[in-house]
């Protein structure tokens, strides 16, 4: 683990790049990265970041890449960032809440987004490198026994399988590297606080310490996976 052993499976001087990296869980993975000594530098973006990448502009998705690959190739990337909720958009319990704008907007940060952060990313990183992007277990199709928030779950189930896709194509350029869903359980953060069982959400740096040790912990046979924080594979 990151500020312990370090991420051993990448090596010593591993470059590191955080996406989402002001929320609470990218925060934390910049945190435990600049402690581990095993890693020369982390790079963290953000829609406050500069270069500025914003999930909501394609265009900066492009321009960060472009801006950062100096620092390429990366041995880790990490995509932390996502939407649940803000001002105007809750979860919906109901068809009845559907709402088209709504949607959009939800699919365009949990799924479009961080697909063209795939596309214009992974050409950065290393070819036994790893890559993991935040999904969720309420985007599991085969887990889903409650219903209601329509959009958060059809857009992280989306986005599990562009993940999976996507890595079909890495493996026939990179077969040594790893891309991994990871869902991070519920922690503490502005994402979660809204909602019940946020009292019984786990601190933001634990989970990002233990999401860095599923990723330390998986090999080339794992890409493509979707994983939880304890290192249960998860059902589509």
């Amino acid at each position: 683990m990151a500020g312990e052993a370090g991420m051993a499976s990448l090596g010593d001087g591993y470059r590191a790049l955080v996406i989402g990296a002001s929320g609470a869980i990218g925060a934390a993975f910049c945190a435990l990265l600049r402690d581990d000594p095993r890693c020369a530098r982390v790079v963290e973006l953000g829609r406050r970041s500069s270069p500025r990448l914003d999930l909501e502009d394609p265009p900066s998705i492009a321009a960060a890449a472009h801006e950062v690959a100096v620092h390429a190739p990366f041995q880790l990337i990490l995509h932390a960032a996502g939407l649940l909720h803000r001002d105007g958009l809750r979860p919906e319990k109901r068809l009845a809440d559907l709402d088209a704008l709504a949607l959009q907007q939800v699919f365009q940060v949990n799924a479009i987004g961080p697909v063209l952060v795939l596309r214009h990313f992974l050409p950065l990183l290393d070819r036994r490198g790893a890559m993991a992007l935040l999904s969720a277990k309420v985007g599991s199709v085969g887990d889903n026994r409650l219903g209601g928030w329509y959009a958060y779950r059809a857009s992280k189930a989306a986005l599990n399988m562009l993940v999976k896709t996507a890595s079909i194509e890495l493996a026939r350029t990179h077969p040594q590297a790893r891309l991994l869903c990871l869902h991070p359980g519920t922690v503490a953060s502005a994402l979660s606080q809204p909602f019940h069982g946020a009292a019984n959400a786990r601190p933001a740096a634990q989970a990002a310490a233990d999401l860095l040790r599923v990723i330390d912990g998986c090999e080339a046979a794992d890409s493509g996976g979707f994983f939880a924080y304890d290192g249960a594979r998860l059902p589509w």
